[in-house]
Order: structure tokens, then sequence, then C-alpha cells
């Protein structure tokens, strides 16, 4: 995951494991639109969601090229509805990365 920098925060559809902590029965795909800096727009599915420490972060990959480099964004509640937030600091990074690579190794031992 070698894209972490990007500017944008975007409101989601509750699904199943998007860690927002309510109780979801359906099986819909999470779409969130992304626009880049020049104003083209992409799909990202968001396909994971795991905890560091008390945060919940998100994996978002390309809907329509699930190969390339993803987002790993932070879920946070905002008046009633989860967001999804850029990671700033690059300490925060650090440990999402880590948490992250953590658990692509423990799946690829299953």
């Amino acid at each position: 995951m070698s894209e972490h920098e990007h500017n944008h925060s975007h409101n989601h559809e509750h699904g199943d494991d998007c860690g927002c902590g309510h109780d979801h029965s359906h099986d819909e795909e999470i779409v969130v639109a992304f626009s880049d800096e020049e104003g083209n727009e992409k799909e990202m599915v968001l396909v994971q969601t795991f905890d560091v420490g008390e945060d919940v972060y998100a994996l978002l990959l390309e809907r329509n090229n699930p190969e390339a480099d993803g987002f790993i964004l932070r879920l946070e509640e905002e008046d009633g509805e989860t967001v999804l937030v850029n990671i700033e600091e690059e300490e925060e990074w650090a440990k999402v990365e880590a948490a992250y690579n953590e658990l692509v190794a423990a799946q690829g031992e299953e």
C-alpha cells in the first residue's frame, strides 16, 4: 500500500463487516466514488476493515482494477454517519501499515 496521501473524505453505505458497530444483514458491496486532483472519478470497493488500537481502518481497492494499489482510510462516526478519513500523521500511518502487513501475513498462512 504505497499511496496514503489523498484529499477527500466520503460517506459510505453501511454493510457487513464495515466496522461501524451496527448489525447489517445484507451482502451489498460498499462502493465509494473518489475524485482525484484532476477530477477523474474512480469507484473503490471496501474489501476489508481492521482494528489498530481503538481505531477502525478500511482497505479500499479500485473496483475495475483490483490489482492497483489500494487505499487505507480511518473510519470515524460523524453526525451519526460513518465517514472515511485520510491518515495524515506518519506515526499513525506506520502503525496502520504494520498492522495491515501482519494481517496479510496471517491470512497467507491460513
